[in-house]
């Protein structure tokens, strides 16, 4: 076809290499968009950009990537899965710890109130046995000095009973 001619309105754009996107065209009609078209706007559809970026994006990701990304959020679960199990169980084991010590700690507790009731009983005896033995004691009672809060409360209780 010579320029200037009239195309013969048989021949389409599909049949015409380089004109992907004007496909199903028909010559005529082909003709009225060129002369009517605005040169920008051809140009972007007939540039090889055009079609790039067409080709280069999916709407939709393929099978293959959807089963990629169902496999890698599967993992990610059970991992995070297996750890939250781990992270409960050393809660656990912490809190069985800490409840084993507290007991622990509550019968010493205990025991060692006992042990200084204990031994409160002890010296009050001590002291009793002191104090019924000072009056009959050889040694002189000046050079030993108890507190008066401790001989006298003693003497009074067993000079009562």
């Amino acid at each position: 076809m010579m320029p200037g001619q009239i195309p013969d309105p048989s021949v389409t754009a599909g049949s015409l290499p380089s004109l992907g996107p004007l496909a199903g065209l028909s010559a005529s009609t082909l003709t009225e968009h060129l002369k009517y078209a605005d040169l920008c706007n051809l140009g972007a559809m007939l540039s090889p950009f055009h079609l790039l970026g067409k080709l280069g994006k999916r709407t939709l990701p393929i099978k293959a990537e959807k089963d990629e990304e169902e496999e890698r959020r599967k993992r990610r679960r059970e991992k995070n899965k297996v750890a939250a199990a781990r992270c409960r169980n050393k809660k656990k084991e912490r809190t069985e710890y800490l409840q084993r010590e507290s007991e622990r700690l509550e019968m010493m507790n205990s025991e060692l109130k006992a042990q200084i009731e204990e031994l409160k009983h002890e010296r009050q005896q001590l002291i009793l046995m002191l104090n019924r033995h000072r009056p009959t004691c050889i040694v002189s009672t000046d050079s030993i000095k108890t507190p008066e809060k401790e001989s006298n409360p003693l003497l009074e209780q067993v000079e009562t009973k």
